[in-house]
């Protein structure tokens, strides 16, 4: 099974220079050639005969054909895995069910994450030995340590990347894995916005260390749009500028590094416990009616959760089952099997006609009460086998 191993790197002032070149080099061949795809596009539209559909090899040979005398001081294989990685994201482009759907779209030296890839790095004495580039020379080039020991010896592709200030890097490795004991036991999960409901209780996935860090967020990126107002472009060179801007990508850090490890313990918890697991096939994009219901469903991760649930399952062999999406999970009586319609359905504002509130069930066909979402883990529950 193919896992991947994130580590912080430790990086020298000189290693520095030389990985922020390699990014630099990296966003160029990306936008270079996302240019030059569409523009071979354009023109196949016009004239179908004369000019073939562009594809990966195509728009490389284009690339490295129009090189510079500077491009040869750095690494090919950043130009030869970025134009690689670009026909992967038009691939994913005519494919609508990935989870980040869209066209790819020109990168930008103001973003907060900067990295490149290479195929030709090793694992030497423990530590991460990357290809050197012409230009440099054995002395100026060393080999990069990290924070924790690796899990492997070899290495295939990999990913380094900048942020905050920080150096990381992807290190993708095999490891064999065993199935997890059968306990026959099933369970259901129902996603909210905020927490998650199953029959062994529920799940704060917006806890109070998080709303703390949410409101830090949201005063740094007001004293950051309020600079960008006053000062103009000016702002952005500005040592307070930076230093605020470096507290802003702190805090998101934390936001991620908490999110990411409830969802571990959580799904791994699932999978220690039960082999059957149901859950919804949520149209998340769908679900965005405003900028208010779209962050709250952003913050509770439900792709993320699906995305940690089904590879998970694989590995251990589980079973996730998906209900479907016109599953009346909300509005069916779990103890008798009526499904509410027209004025009798639960809205976000509760019932009107029957005055109940949004997180009331009552079934009006044989007076079952209970709480909205244990009423609908118990009936996403009868859809397992």
């Amino acid at each position: 099974m193919l896992k991947t191993q994130v580590i912080k790197l430790k990086v020298n002032q000189t290693m520095q220079k030389h990985l922020d070149a390699l990014c630099d080099y990296r966003r160029y061949c990306w936008n270079k050639g996302l240019e030059t795809w569409q523009a071979m596009y354009e023109a196949h539209t016009l004239n179908k005969q004369d000019n073939p559909r562009p594809n990966e090899r195509r728009v490389r040979n284009e690339l490295v054909a129009d090189k510079a005398d500077w491009q040869y001081d750095l690494s090919a294989r950043c130009l030869q895995l970025a134009v690689k990685d670009l026909a992967n994201a038009w691939q994913n482009f005519f494919d609508k069910a990935q989870p980040d759907w869209g066209m790819p779209k020109f990168k930008s030296k103001k973003a907060p994450r900067q990295g490149f890839k290479t195929d030709r790095a090793k694992v030497v004495n423990g530590k991460l030995r990357l290809d050197k580039p012409r230009s440099v020379s054995k002395e100026e080039w060393f080999d990069l340590g990290s924070y924790e020991s690796l899990k492997m010896t070899e290495v295939k592709v990999v990913s380094v990347f900048k942020e905050n200030g920080a150096y990381y890097a992807a290190l993708p490795y095999e490891e064999k894995i065993t199935s997890k004991t059968k306990t026959q036991q099933a369970t259901a999960i129902d996603v909210n916005v905020g927490h998650f409901n199953y029959p062994g209780g529920q799940i704060n996935v917006l806890p109070a260390r998080l709303q703390k860090l949410y409101q830090r967020i949201k005063h740094y990126q007001r004293v950051l749009a309020r600079k960008r107002t006053v000062n103009g472009k000016r702002a952005m060179q500005s040592n307070n500028y930076v230093k605020t801007r470096a507290k802003l990508q702190r805090d998101y850090r934390k936001v991620a590094n908490i999110q990411h490890d409830l969802l571990q313990k959580f799904t791994t918890k699932l999978i220690d416990k039960y082999d059957q697991i149901v859950i919804e096939d949520l149209a998340v994009k769908e679900m965005m009616m405003s900028h208010v219901a779209s962050k709250g469903m952003q913050r509770s991760l439900f792709s993320m959760f699906r995305q940690i649930l089904t590879y998970k399952c694989e590995w251990y062999g589980k079973e996730l089952i998906l209900a479907p999406q016109t599953y009346p999970s909300t509005q069916r009586c779990a103890n008798c099997g009526y499904i509410k319609q027209g004025e009798e359905k639960i809205t976000l504002q509760g019932n009107q006609k029957h005055g109940t509130k949004h997180h009331e069930y009552v079934c009006y066909e044989c007076c079952y009460r209970n709480d909205r979402d244990e009423n609908a883990v118990l009936n996403l529950l009868a859809l397992a086998k």
